[in-house]
């Protein structure tokens, strides 16, 4: 059993280098996508302040499909291209969003969200899927959210088996 070490007042380089030696933890001995996908985005959850949902959308049929999660009921699918998930998979690059009512095309799974980060999950050139956190405050996330996500990102997809994904 893992605890969960908060990272509320730390520097954003401090809160990441702990976050990212907690996944390390939790990924240990463990190579199944799914639970480590789990786990994370339920660390993800607890450890970081001020968000309101924190998971995993995966791509399947040609879409991202909900997934793992912490927070409210989410949107099932959402196409490639579309909102901040579909953009940020389609072009297989970080977006931050400080501002989702203005980002063109988002897509309110949650009305309070205000502000919302997504990492692609890419693995050998394919495209996993996506790292979806969304916070209730505007301007809640930065540069130093994404390079810490996106390190969290590299840790879950390197050190899990995704077979079990169709191919796209």
């Amino acid at each position: 059993m893992h605890s969960v070490q908060t990272t509320e007042g730390l520097a954003k380089p401090q809160a990441y280098r702990l976050i990212v030696e907690q996944v390390s933890a939790l990924l240990e001995g463990e190579r199944d996508g799914l639970a480590n996908a789990a786990n994370t985005a339920a660390l993800l959850f607890e450890a970081l302040p001020q968000l309101n949902w924190a998971g995993f959308y995966l791509l399947r049929g040609g879409e991202l499909v909900v997934g793992p999660f912490q927070g409210k009921v989410a949107c099932v699918r959402i196409a490639m291209g579309k909102g901040v998930c579909g953009t940020a998979a389609a072009e297989r690059r970080t977006l931050v969003v400080p501002d989702v009512d203005a980002f063109p095309g988002h897509i309110f799974c949650d009305p309070a969200s205000r502000s919302e980060i997504v990492v692609p999950l890419v693995h050998e050139g394919r495209l996993l899927g996506v790292l979806d956190i969304d916070a209730s405050v505007r301007e809640r996330f930065d540069e130093d959210d994404a390079a810490g996500l996106e390190a969290v990102a590299h840790l879950l997809v390197s050190g899990s088996d995704w077979g079990w994904l169709p191919s796209e």
